[in-house]
């Protein structure tokens, strides 16, 4: 029985090289944000970090084309705004429709998760005509209204709520005169944070990394997002890959930050997750 817990060499080395794999393109890109454009065209490639980065920083942010600290701070205010929402109304709606008796609730459940069958695509146009009717165009409300909530949240809000939430801690809850919300605040949110965590991350690196839908509504080059500015660093004739790389760079950080400061939050409730399982 134990040999079957035993890793073996070879599981070590292809563990090394998928790390190495997923390592790499990230490193390359530093090693390219520190250096000047000729990097991209050395053979062979250079390996290690150059001395070029604090000026390729100065050039990207005076970049009047880019708008590239506008696109950091629109980005952060619409990727935080749309991960607290939907964590929010996701776990309620979660508790709700895992704890609560109501009318419809199946019916319901069937719709929301109805929706999660349609590509995003499809909505684009009528999302346009109705951030047009509402002049939200060129405005940071017509992308973060539509992706307060989703299905998607709702769905594993409410599969782990079933899991993680017994009947009886909640009736226990109703004997001590707890009325829904104060069940839900503190009783079911503290059982739902490894969910929680795993579904703010999904939800701000999907925002974050979100192009098509701010590239329908956001036409102003100046009230950009950061990907929109990535995009602006790489129009033209001529590309400054120092410039594009380095960019990159700054809009991997956050993301980076994020799995760095809830990392231990989010592998913890993906591990009890498959243990519930």
């Amino acid at each position: 029985m134990s040999r079957l817990w035993r890793a073996s060499p070879l599981t070590y080395l292809a563990l090394l090289v998928a790390a190495g794999l997923s390592v790499f393109p990230i490193w390359w890109m530093f090693v390219v944000a520190s250096r000047s454009s000729d990097a991209m065209g050395q053979l062979p490639p250079p390996m290690t970090p150059g001395g070029n980065l604090g000026a390729n920083i100065a050039r990207l942010f005076d970049n009047t084309d880019a708008y590239f600290l506008t696109g950091l701070i629109n980005s952060t205010i619409v990727a935080t705004t749309v991960t607290v929402s939907v964590v929010l109304f996701s776990s309620l709606a979660g508790f709700a429709f895992a704890k609560l008796r109501f009318r419809g609730r199946n019916a319901l459940l069937l719709v929301i998760i109805a929706t999660m069958m349609v590509p995003t695509q499809l909505g684009v146009i009528p999302l346009y005509l109705l951030m047009t009717r509402l002049q939200w165009n060129d405005r940071l409300p017509a992308v973060i209204v539509p992706a307060l909530v989703t299905g998607f949240g709702v769905f594993m809000m409410r599969q782990y709520a079933g899991q993680a939430v017994s009947d009886e801690l909640i009736e226990a809850a109703r004997m001590d005169g707890c009325g829904t919300a104060r069940i839900w605040w503190h009783v079911v949110l503290p059982a739902l944070r490894p969910a929680a965590a795993v579904l703010g991350l999904l939800t701000f690196m999907t925002t974050w990394n979100d192009f098509l839908w701010p590239y329908a509504v956001l036409n102003d080059p100046a009230n950009p997002t950061v990907q929109l500015s990535l995009r602006a660093l790489s129009d033209g004739y001529y590309q400054d890959m120092s410039q594009v790389f380095t960019g990159t760079a700054i809009a991997t950080l956050p993301l980076l930050l994020v799995f760095v400061l809830f990392g231990r939050q989010i592998i913890g409730g993906i591990m009890e997750g498959a243990v519930k399982a």
